[in-house]
């Protein structure tokens, strides 16, 4: 497939320091809940050693008439260009790619891990579910510094009441840095965690997105629990 164009047509901040660029989906575009796509930019205000595409996981669902990226607004050239694009802007897209989507054997639960900006994947993933009214359990555990920081939550904690085989898990791990009052979990995740929410930690299969250290230590403690390395999938989000 080749590449499409897709216009820019709203951003919002989801958190602080986040944002969500709304683009209109093109004609003839399909991915699965999961898939990520290289956004570039086609005419940047500046430009860096980078260059101008940057892949990104849609945190929009496929049957949405969107296609939604979100991300850290980082200092860099490519993101300050993005920012100030001015709406209706056409930048280039690629055809999606990548197998971090859901398996398809219903009996099988997937526990979804997420840090931080990984949490995009599974926002889509879940969002589908929720359309296709899916059997399959899911549970997201969604861990970030602070409730300012933390991505999409009133739309994660409405679809955990019209889902009832999806439960989300959010902790939050420097609270004494948020000026919010939390009730919920406030540790890492851990193996302690994830028995006190799942049944059995052996029979899921696993999805863990996030900064390379989180994926790392997440991958670590399944395996230490006994978890199949075959029921462990993985996606590395690295700043940029």
């Amino acid at each position: 497939m080749a590449d499409k164009t897709a216009r820019l047509i709203s951003r919002e901040e989801v958190a602080e320091g986040t944002m969500a660029f709304h683009f209109e989906k093109p004609s003839g575009f399909s991915f699965r809940a999961g898939q990520f796509a290289d956004l570039t930019l086609t005419d940047p205000l500046e430009t860096d050693a980078e260059g101008n595409p940057r892949t990104f996981s849609i945190a929009s669902p496929p049957f949405a008439n969107e296609l939604v990226f979100t991300t850290r607004m980082r200092n860099t050239a490519f993101k300050r260009s993005l920012k100030e694009l001015t709406l209706t802007t056409k930048l280039k897209i690629s055809p999606a790619g990548g197998s971090f989507t859901l398996h398809k054997n219903l009996a099988k639960p997937a526990v979804f891990l997420a840090g931080g900006i990984g949490i995009t994947p599974f926002l889509s993933m879940v969002q589908q579910a929720d359309r296709d009214r899916l059997s399959q359990k899911l549970y997201l555990f969604y861990s970030n510094r602070r409730p300012e920081d933390t991505a999409f939550l009133d739309t994660l904690r409405a679809l955990e009441t019209t889902n009832p085989r999806f439960s989300l898990i959010c902790t939050m791990t420097e609270m004494s840095k948020s000026k919010k009052e939390w009730k919920g979990e406030t540790a890492l995740i851990d193996k302690e965690m994830l028995c006190r929410h799942l049944a059995n930690l052996q029979g899921p299969i696993y999805y863990i997105a996030g900064p390379p250290a989180m994926v790392k230590a997440m991958r670590e403690t399944l395996v230490s629990a006994g978890v199949e390395k075959n029921d462990i999938r993985t996606d590395e989000f690295v700043g940029y």
